[in-house]
């Protein structure tokens, strides 16, 4: 299922520009030269991509842990009705409980230290503004680490993260390079979709932890099972051994 992670950052670019693009429009590249240009751009998003990681090698982690604790391969469909129920649930519901509330502190200080290094032109102050652009609550992200949660790896959920990323460096690369190209109401427009795509990534995730047989989206049940622990892939042997002779 990490190819969905590709896909959601696909799908999420233009909800990203609303986001995130106020930053891209006015981190301090250096237009006059083309080659600086590219460099500085791919620095930027290279932060990026290392915040998300980390982010995802966390989650995995996490994922990692409520698998042990007995969720196996239904942590996915666990995960899969998260992402719906947090697309179908009004947004009154999630601003009445406020769950970001505990890390205020912490994404204060985000925004101190990226308020820093957008008043600064050099590499480091690019990759720093793409590291901590990445660390700033965004719904999309929230989405992401639940796919990221879902693998039940830490390794999984920082390259679930990390394709997540890539998906958004088409338009986060435009936005940097062209400024504010797109509209308001085509943003809008865009926006309205991308609840389509979260659903239906939900339901791929419910589809693969039911474990039907049918290759690539719903594997056998055996074929779910996180690889990394020896004891498992010990198991998952002797299970294609004995099909094998019988």
């Amino acid at each position: 299922m990490l190819w969905t992670a590709l896909i959601l950052g696909l799908a999420g670019g233009f909800h990203c520009i609303g986001m995130c693009g106020p930053i891209a429009f006015i981190i301090p590249v250096n237009r006059t030269s083309y080659t600086s240009l590219i460099f500085q751009t791919f620095l930027y998003h290279f932060g990026r991509l290392l915040s998300y990681s980390l982010i995802g090698l966390l989650f995995g982690f996490i994922g990692k842990g409520l698998y042990l604790a007995g969720f196996q391969q239904r942590l996915s469909i666990l995960m899969g009705v998260v992402m719906i129920v947090t697309i179908i649930m009004p947004v009154s519901v999630f601003n009445k409980y406020n769950f970001s509330k505990p890390l205020y502190n912490i994404i204060g200080k985000v925004k101190y230290n990226l308020g820093i290094y957008l008043n600064k032109k050099s590499n480091k102050a690019l990759f720093s503004i793409g590291f901590f652009n990445g660390l700033l609550p965004c719904g999309l992200v929230y989405i992401a680490v639940i796919g990221s949660i879902s693998t039940g790896n830490a390794v999984q959920g920082a390259l679930y993260m990390a394709l997540f990323g890539i998906g958004t460096i088409p338009m986060m690369t435009a936005a940097v390079l062209l400024g504010n190209f797109v509209s308001v109401s085509l943003r809008a427009k865009f926006q309205k979709i991308i609840p389509v795509f979260v659903i239906i990534i939900g339901l791929l995730f419910i589809l693969r932890g039911l474990g039907l047989g049918i290759p690539y989206f719903s594997p056998s049940d055996a074929k779910l099972q996180p690889l990394s622990d020896p004891e498992i892939c010990l198991t998952f042997k002797k299970i294609e051994y004995n099909a094998r002779i019988s």
